[in-house]
């Protein structure tokens, strides 16, 4: 390649088209076809051309890709489609009943299945034939706008060849080898190890230096189609177009008529999943036909059209090294055992919850016992069986705890739970707030667990009050914290003023007090949520009477804390508005079963109705609306002479 020294104008896309094949063999498809003596060589040379010569630099060159692009922060992205997560099913006969939901509307000819990656789902948009965005999956409307980072990635076309606006969406994976190798070299440098491949593959790309992200051989593989104006009528079409727009496809997939062909596909690619470099948790079965598709439609939450068939959970036997005890918001301790670490499925697994101490006792388990340990797809391992038929006399008996590991304060033992009742102990401080300004509850961005790690270990905050109290000045110099980064938390604080009630109360913890009955409760009480009576509040149906004592119990040894909160966020009141007469108007509802337009949807119809709804059928109940597959709560209602309804029925009534 001694001519490369003298490159031209007309040489130049040449020697980048081989850069190109040279740089995917290698990054994508792990098959070198030169040296890396070769590849250095020809890539500096490009790069000395397009140094003297930017202009004629090509919008789609190898060395675009090494990153360089630092951040301070990542700005978000809308989807133009949302980004629907699947519904799971995890054994045949699930996937029998969800083909037959799916045949009372449509006669499906095919449906397309697919291997389910473990990765970090991400969606590309192209205009005219250019790469212009890449957003993370986020809440399904909104992700992490990660573009500069996926530019790195070689199985990414930075140009394709088509024209019209496309979303493409697939996942993006490390493969298992690269994750090994990426985690040796990490221990040579002594930095922490990544735990498993899906969450090396997410951390990558949130790299605020897009450079970081270059060295870390990301593989993007699509799976599905956003927003598009492809002819194709079937799914499995689009993506054989997709895949010739230079984007990988999956090492097997296969169009299924029946039960009988999903079910062999499936075991297929059990038999597969140590061969397949990636790492899978499942099967995805898909409707292929367009039309049919949207005939379908959506649930709040899944497309009607398609499932995920997760695979049976990986059992592996390890040993309890030890025992540590977690410390959560509400004080109470969880001990985890401390493992020997063990890989299952491409995950390192070291620790294991278990939950509380009459598990262990209930287990028999004691330190140095040899243990089962099953992990599924997303599933929190879980230590099913105690093997005390191996134990050599070595092991340690587990005894429940007197004291709390972090602050040493005398435990309340309640039995099922033992709780630390320091309030300022400061693990719970760090629980309380990163549940406090978490995204569903005061949505306080740049406030992750690590920056309130942080902020209570150097004692700049010591509980929720002490964010409203926060100066610039008290951030800086601590590690991380720039000055866009501190002008950013602090306005980010400050924007929680104004903060509805029931998000406020849902935030500050109180044990037993979710979202749902905070904002039930916001909307009947208002302030006065502070002095409210047990009597009171067990009058509402929903509430019942452990939610009621945890609620005054909590109000009435926190007054003072609330109201100063309330004094800094002045929260506000959003007020029902009142619905016109109809037959469920202050009605209490229970929802059971599949509903055609999902759950949510009926819920939100209701609430708009002015009806109230309830978790699980009472006396207080009026009425049970009931869709497919409802269980014990209309056998329940029936026995009690709750009125029933089912989801046409209601629809024919709702409509007065």
């Amino acid at each position: 390649m001694s001519s490369i020294n003298n490159m031209n104008k007309q040489s130049y896309p040449s020697y980048i088209k081989t850069l190109k094949q040279w740089a995917y063999a290698y990054y994508v498809e792990d098959n070198p076809l030169a040296t890396d003596e070769e590849y250095d060589e020809l890539y500096h040379a490009v790069l000395d051309y397009e140094t003297m010569y930017p202009e004629e630099r090509a919008e789609d060159s190898p060395t675009l890709r090494v990153g360089g692009m630092v951040r301070e922060a990542f700005s978000k992205g809308t989807h133009i489609k949302r980004m629907w997560s699947m519904e799971d099913v995890f054994t045949l006969s699930q996937v029998q009943e969800w083909l037959d939901r799916t045949h009372k509307k449509v006669e499906s000819s095919g449906y397309f299945c697919e291997p389910k990656f473990d990765g970090a789902s991400m969606n590309l948009l192209y205009e005219k034939g250019v790469l212009v965005s890449a957003i993370t999956r986020g809440d399904g409307l909104i992700g992490e706008n990660v573009t500069d980072n996926v530019r790195t990635m070689h199985s990414v076309p930075l140009r394709i060849d088509y024209e019209e606006r496309i979303e493409i969406r697939g996942e993006v994976v490390i493969r298992k080898d690269d994750f090994e190798a990426m985690n040796k070299e990490r221990a040579k440098e002594g930095l922490y190890l990544f735990s498993n491949p899906r969450n090396s593959a997410s951390g990558s790309l949130r790299q605020l230096d897009s450079s970081v992200t270059a060295k870390r051989r990301l593989v993007f593989y699509p799976w599905g189609l956003g927003e598009n104006t492809l002819s194709e009528t079937k799914l499995s079409s689009k993506m054989d177009f997709i895949y010739t727009l230079g984007f990988l496809s999956p090492p097997h997939v296969q169009l299924c008529q029946n039960t009988q062909e999903i079910e062999a596909f499936y075991q297929k690619l059990i038999t597969l999943r140590e061969d397949i470099p990636m790492m899978m948790d499942g099967m995805v079965i898909k409707i292929d036909e367009i039309d049919k598709q949207e005939i379908l439609g959506y649930t709040g939450k899944f497309p009607k059209w398609m499932c995920a068939y997760k695979f049976p959970a990986v059992e592996k036997v390890t040993q309890v090294n030890a025992m540590t005890i977690q410390v959560g918001r509400t004080g109470v301790l969880t001990p985890v055992a401390e493992l020997e670490p063990v890989e299952i499925d491409g995950a390192i697994i070291s620790r294991a919850t278990l939950h509380n101490f009459e598990e262990i006792e209930r287990k028999g388990l004691m330190i140095h016992d040899s243990v089962i340990l099953i992990r599924s797809g997303d599933v929190i391992p879980k230590i099913t069986k105690v093997l005390s038929d191996r134990r050599d006399g070595t092991q340690i008996p587990i005894l429940r705890p007197t004291h709390c590991p972090t602050c040493q304060s005398e435990v309340l033992d309640e039995g099922i739970q033992i709780k630390c009742p320091n309030m300022e102990c400061s693990d719970r401080v760090i629980m309380a707030l990163s549940h406090f300004a978490s995204k569903s509850r005061m949505n306080i961005d740049g406030l992750g667990s690590k920056i309130v790690e942080i902020l209570v270990t150097q004692n700049k905050v010591k509980d929720i009050l002490g964010l409203y109290t926060l100066k610039a000045e008290d951030l800086e110099g601590l590690d991380g914290f720039k000055e866009k980064r501190i002008s950013k938390l602090l306005l980010s604080i400050a924007d929680t003023k104004g903060t509805d009630l029931a998000r406020v109360l849902s935030a500050i913890g109180i044990e037993h007090i979710g979202q749902t009955v905070s904002k039930v409760l916001a909307e009947t009480f208002g302030l006065e949520i502070i002095n409210v009576s047990q009597e009171a509040l067990i009058a509402i149906d929903g509430v019942g009477e452990e939610m009621a004592k945890s609620l005054v119990e909590y109000m009435q040894n926190n007054q003072a804390f609330v109201l100063a909160l309330f004094a800094h966020i002045n929260p506000s009141i959003i007020q029902k508005v009142q619905a016109k007469e109809n037959p469920f108007k202050g009605k209490s509802i229970v929802l059971t079963g599949t509903m055609s337009q999902g759950r949510e949807v009926v819920k939100k119809m209701l609430e708009d109705l002015g009806a109230k709804i309830a978790s699980s059928v009472s006396k207080k109940t009026d009425f049970l609306i009931y869709g497919e597959k409802a269980g014990s709560k209309l056998t329940k209602a029936d026995t009690l002479g709750v009125k029933t309804l089912d989801e046409e029925a209601f629809m024919r009534l709702s409509s007065f």
